[in-house]
């Protein structure tokens, strides 16, 4: 049987194949030897399982004349049908193909480059899931050949559980340097350890016997900065040498970071999480998760947590995490030439940076599915927990705070929580929800006026103008000069006898021998008045300069300054009510509770709630949320308190917008993201969002065997759209497939310098058999293996509403739109946002990428 397909030059070595191939063909002549070879071509052109099936049903049927029609090829008459027997399979599309064609087809080489992406583009999930499933049923073919291909076969299923085990140990690696060397260099403003400069303050004075209890931080080995200088350590020369040094080490490591990232990896700065979001959404931002946004961050994260800045490092530990994902995922190709399951990979590591940021791993896992990713399947639910289980080992077995915990502030209370608490708690939650409300709208207001006057053209003034303001007004104030991480153990820890801190001043007195017998002849302490006036101060403070601070060009993350705010109001709270239940004992609230002589507030319990309250109200997680805290700090049975002032501040927070801090960003930023938490309740249909509108030129499509070469070149550069509707003629607009333009590109490229013959006026086309052509004219290119034969398409008349959720629960990057099975337009993620957008009454371009 003959084909009119031109037979293509090949190698000696294909020549030699291609005899092989047919001498093995003719010795079986029975039909089931015609089936398994429509089944391997099928299987060899990438289709889905259901379409090889398929192939093997129609070939199995062979005696039925009424064989499919796709499109893909002129019309074929009925009563050529008979004719073609067994030997014909269903192709790619559904075309007509001879056996003398499949022996073709499996000569043809893969075109390096097809299937890639272009950087500031969407991956298409659908051919990613494909090609991965095409590549798994080709190893598991082959496992039986060999003990090789059977090791090969263990090493592609082994190699997910690789990956993430070196993700979570870089991870833990990176997160226990980070925590020592933050902690070194928030000590060595105020001073430095003459013993062992390594040491910070805490180490520094860990094996000195000549410490007090009330003055357990003064060691003779530890000097601060005016002792070393000017050899006193109290008067106004001390204090203001003091103040000079402090912020001289606060302007000089914020320089030096911002200096670092504007140099060498702008993409280190930010929390990294909102574009995080974006990538795992299918985004593509080459060089953000790249080795040398790895090492910048994570120096400059050490800089800028020592430089006292209203920011913390759990944020950025996740893209760290992350960009440890990425990094190992190119040692397998099973991730590194599959843009989809690399993104497996970086949710698993997302949920390992969470767990060394808090030292919280289940927690992590949570926030990987919650807050960050967008495809979540079970086995990446099983990777991410393996993940996190090995980072959180890893700083473990570092211990970097030096107390055997994972965290810094782990704490135990020894009081349980009353019935009559939910009020105060839900208060607390109401104020995280309106400080997350508020923080937004002032945060994304100050960096949406950064991003359109000339001051956000120079982000190291900016850093340095802000560490000043940060440095200056924070050091008189105990509560601002010390580090964050410090501060929130602090309001967390309860009241002991173990406790010198200011806060727990009035407790020495309350728990004297006549501390309930005369309640009238109890004087409350200067300590506590003054320290409640410090935290309102540090309050205030951290408002503001928390606003102004994230969004810098330095690595900042949100987590530790929002729990922060939420733990100083929440220990205000807790003070306020636990005076009152003491003064007021026999209030019928307190009578049926608290014991005449006992302690029945936990002034640190407020302070917990309110940091969990007002974390929940800026980022607007819940139940990821909840299980981080309780993980954090060790309070499992105050989980209710915690679930009521998180939900409540959620609540409070959607009341005056829906989306939390990151997606905020995300829409700042004009990144393509579809949040699958926004609702589309608009009545549009298809039609009324596709393009071309009435007022558009024409849509830009490809006929299937009517163009050349030059007029396909002049197409893709008079044109700037990603892809292309292939039709058959352009008086029918019958749909046969889609192709993306870099796809065309590298194709025709890689044709000039492979296969001779190919010029400017050579045919193009897209259909399995060439067109009949000139016996002079020169050989055609044939473009049929990078056409989609299986493009999303809906009618016209189709609710915007179902079109929305088809491209956010199959990643879709566009959708064609056809009426009674004629092309009418093209649909686009950018399209989608773009009319959301206007929607919600705002400018359709000014939220688009750019």
């Amino acid at each position: 049987m003959t084909s009119s397909a031109p037979q293509p030059t090949v190698s000696c070595c294909s020549e030699r194949r291609r005899r092989e191939t047919c001498s093995h063909t003719h010795t079986h002549t029975h039909t089931h030897t015609h089936t398994r070879a429509a089944y391997e071509h099928v299987r060899r052109r990438s289709l889905p399982s259901c379409l090889a099936a398929l192939a093997l049903a129609m070939e199995e049927r062979s005696e039925d004349p009424y064989l499919p029609y796709d499109g893909g090829g002129d019309a074929i008459p009925l009563q050529e049908l008979p004719k073609r027997g067994s030997n014909y399979a269903m192709s790619n599309g559904g075309g007509v193909v001879s056996s003398s064609t499949h022996l073709l087809d499996l000569l043809e080489e893969p075109i390096p480059g097809v299937g890639t992406y272009d950087d500031f583009h969407t991956i298409d999930w659908v051919r990613e899931k494909c090609k991965d499933r095409e590549r798994h049923r080709k190893i598991n073919s082959k496992k039986k050949e060999s003990a090789w291909e059977f090791t090969k076969s263990l090493y592609d299923a082994w190699s997910g559980w690789l990956v993430v085990t070196l993700t979570g140990l870089a991870s833990g690696a990176l997160a226990g340097v980070i925590d020592i060397a933050a902690d070194w260099m928030n000590d060595l403003k105020e001073g430095v350890c003459l013993s062992a400069m390594w040491f910070n303050h805490e180490q520094c004075c860990w094996g000195s016997n000549e410490t007090t209890f009330a003055e357990r931080d003064k060691c003779p080995q530890w000097n601060s900065w005016a002792e070393l200088i000017l050899g006193q350590a109290e008067g106004p020369g001390s204090y203001i040498m003091n103040y000079f040094m402090y912020t001289f080490w606060a302007l000089s490591f914020a320089f030096l970071a911002v200096c670092l990232v504007k140099v060498f990896a702008p993409y280190a700065c930010g929390s990294g999480i909102p574009e995080i979001k974006t990538i795992l959404s299918g985004f593509i931002i080459r060089g953000y998760l790249g080795k040398w946004t790895l090492m910048i961050k994570t120096i400059t994260l050490v800089l800028a947590v020592a430089s006292g800045l209203s920011l913390g490092k759990e944020g950025p530990l996740v893209h760290v995490a992350c960009c440890c994902g990425n990094i190992f995922s190119y040692l397998f190709p099973k991730y590194s030439k599959n843009e989809a399951k690399k993104r497996e990979v970086l949710s698993a590591a997302s949920a390992a940076g969470v767990s060394v940021a808090f030292g919280a791993p289940i927690g992590g896992v949570l926030f990987s599915l919650e807050e960050v990713s967008y495809y979540f399947p079970l086995k990446t639910l099983w990777r991410s927990f393996f993940a996190a289980l090995v980072a959180a080992f890893v700083l473990r077995s570092i211990n970097p705070f030096g107390n055997s915990r994972l965290v810094l502030f782990y704490v135990e209370y020894h009081t349980p929580w009353y019935l009559f608490e939910l009020v105060p708690f839900i208060l607390l939650g109401v104020f995280g929800g309106l400080w997350g409300a508020f923080f937004i709208r002032a945060n994304i207001a100050w960096c949406r006026r950064r991003k359109s006057t000339r001051f956000g053209k120079y982000p190291v003034l900016e850093v340095i103008t802000v560490a000043a303001i940060t440095a200056i007004v924070a050091f008189p104030n105990p509560y601002t000069r010390q580090n964050t991480s410090e501060l929130i153990k602090e309001l967390f820890t309860d009241c002991g006898p173990l406790e010198s801190s200011q806060l727990c001043q009035y407790r020495s007195q309350m728990n004297g021998t006549r501390a309930y017998s005369d309640v009238s002849s109890q004087p409350s302490t200067p300590g506590v008045y003054s320290a409640m006036w410090q935290l309102c101060l540090a309050l205030i403070f951290k408002i503001v300069m928390t606003i102004f601070t994230f969004g810098l060009k330095v690595p900042s993350g949100l987590f530790i300054p929002s729990m922060a705010i939420g733990a100083i109001a929440g220990r205000i709270v807790g003070i306020a009510v636990e005076q009152l239940a003491y003064y007021h004992h026999d209030w019928f609230l307190f009578k049926e509770w608290c014991e005449v002589g006992a302690d029945c507030i936990t002034p640190g319990l407020y302070a917990m709630v309110g940091a969990a309250a007002c974390l929940g109200g800026v980022t607007r997680m819940t139940v990821s949320l909840v299980v981080i805290v309780f993980e954090l700090t060790g309070g499992l049975e105050y989980i209710v308190p915690l679930m009521a002032a998180v939900m409540t501040s959620k609540w409070v927070g959607d009341a005056f917008g829906r989306e939390g801090i990151y997606e905020a960003h995300i829409r700042l930023n004009g990144y393509p993201f579809l949040d699958a938490k926004e609702e589309f309740t608009h009545t549009t249909l298809a039609r009324e969002v596709m393009r071309p509108r009435r007022s558009d030129p024409p849509l830009a499509v490809l006929t299937q065997d009517d163009l050349t070469v030059e007029e396909l070149q002049t197409i893709i550069s008079e044109t700037s759209y990603n892809g292309f509707p292939v039709i058959v003629s352009k008086e029918s607009q019958r749909l046969v497939g889609f192709a993306l333009r870099r796809d065309i590109t590298i194709a025709i490229e890689n044709a000039r310098r492979k296969q001779e013959g190919i010029m400017l006026n050579s045919r193009v086309y897209f259909t399995q058999h060439a067109p009949t052509l000139p016996a002079d004219s020169p050989r055609p290119l044939k473009l049929r293996s990078i056409l989609d034969m299986s493009p999303f398409t809906v009618t016209d008349h189709t609710p915007m509403e179902i079109v929305v959720d088809i491209f956010r629960k199959l990643g879709l990057r566009q959708c064609l739109v056809t009426h009674n099975g004629r092309l009418l337009g093209i649909i686009t993620k950018k399209d989608i946002l773009r009319h959301m957008a206007q929607m919600a009454n705002q400018d359709p371009e000014s939220i688009m990428f750019n």
